[in-house]
């Protein structure tokens, strides 16, 4: 009696074991290099070149006031070593206050620069998670790592890096978005 029970015990442990490995599937992953995503992007470029001639443009205004400055700073040297301590004193602080203006206004722009791409930036990053998390689930998979800048992986196979394919996908989107924006609208014929 003994037997038979150890008998079914043990067909019982053999057939849950079968079953359980019958349910795991085997996990597909891979990982994408997020710094070479970014490097590699054309809407990472177009924004770093939107934002560096937007910068550019912002700082030409202000590039004439700061050499107007530069010459009253001089002229303001020259008269205050020429009309001695009591002048300086006296127009010393205007002049000065031009130059804290002055670089508020620097610090003002840099910092409207900033802020603006930072949002744009975002903005670009969270489309791409979409995207590749879109991707994941079309392609299968059960993990998508990503190495870079915040690496979270420590070390995979080349087989498994995505990088390039996830790249030439999302910049052929983006592209694919810009060509729509510079299209013509087609018109239609009126009938007569």
């Amino acid at each position: 009696m003994k037997r038979i029970i150890v008998v079914i015990a043990l067909a019982l442990s053999i057939v849950s074991c079968n079953k359980t490995t019958e349910t795991v599937k085997e996990s597909k992953i891979a990982y994408i290099d997020t710094a070479e995503l970014m490097k590699n992007s054309t809407e990472a470029k177009d924004l770093q070149e939107k934002y560096k001639t937007k910068s550019e443009e912002m700082g030409h205004k202000l590039d004439a006031e700061i050499e107007r400055f530069k010459s009253d700073y001089a002229n303001f040297e020259k008269n205050a070593r020429a009309n001695g301590q009591a002048w300086a004193e006296q127009y010393g602080p205007q002049i000065m206050q031009r130059k804290e203006q002055l670089q508020y206004a620097q610090q003002s722009i840099a910092q409207q620069l900033q802020q603006e791409s930072a949002v744009e930036m975002d903005t670009m990053t969270n489309n791409m998670k979409k995207f590749i998390k879109a991707y994941g689930k079309e392609k299968g998979y059960s993990w998508i790592y990503g190495t870079g800048d915040a690496e979270s992986v420590l070390y995979a196979e080349e087989k498994y890096n995505i990088t390039k394919e996830i790249t030439k996908l999302i910049n052929d989107k983006y592209d694919g978005k810009k060509e729509e924006k510079t299209a013509t609208p087609v018109k239609k014929e009126e009938k007569k």
